[in-house]
């Protein structure tokens, strides 16, 4: 199975400073439904593994989450995607969980549930500890520019082999180009 495993905020959507609160504030980046799409016709699953903090700290809550999710299955179906699951880490970083990325406990939950060998997945993310997680596991790590990901690049410490791409369209074009030659 070819898998590849999306960071939520600042991959698929808009990222917001004072987190992404509700389905009216969870915008998609231009392109990234799209990206999706693609991938789902090329034979790819797609899951999503995302930190949601944002639940630990009291900022949203499951119905607020659902709803945000419920949105995007809705327009990735009206793109022609969709994703086969999401994964989600309503901890803290205080609550020391083994979920929360860098760990790669969410990974490795996504490897058991569709058995799989992370060694063959693609992780896209746009922050360091989205890449830190997909190393542990030795999956290709791919940084984005959008979200959080220019300030990524920025501060530099990247893990060996990580592709840099400007968004999610690019990564899964370049995905594809690779798989054609």
């Amino acid at each position: 199975m070819k898998l590849v495993i999306l960071d939520r905020d600042g991959v698929i959507n808009h990222d917001r400073d004072d987190f992404v609160k509700s389905a009216a504030e969870w915008i998609p980046i231009n392109g990234s439904l799209e990206a999706i799409a693609l991938l789902n016709h090329v034979g790819w699953r797609v899951v999503i593994a995302s930190n949601q903090s944002g639940i630990g700290r009291g900022f949203f809550g499951m119905a607020e989450l659902n709803a945000m999710h419920d949105k995007l299955h809705r327009l990735l179906a009206g793109v022609g995607g969709r994703v086969d699951a999401i994964f989600f880490c309503p901890h803290t970083a205080d609550m020391q969980c083994n979920c929360r990325k860098p760990k790669p406990g969410m990974y490795k939950d996504i490897a058991q549930r569709f058995d799989v060998r992370l060694e063959k997945a693609i992780v896209v993310g746009d922050s360091l500890r989205d890449l830190e997680a997909a190393a542990a596991v030795g999956a290709q790590p791919i940084l984005v520019r959008t979200g959080k990901g220019e300030k990524t690049l920025a501060k530099g410490g990247l893990p060996e082999n990580t592709k840099v791409f400007y968004d999610l369209m690019e990564a899964v074009l370049d995905l594809i180009g690779q798989e054609e030659s």
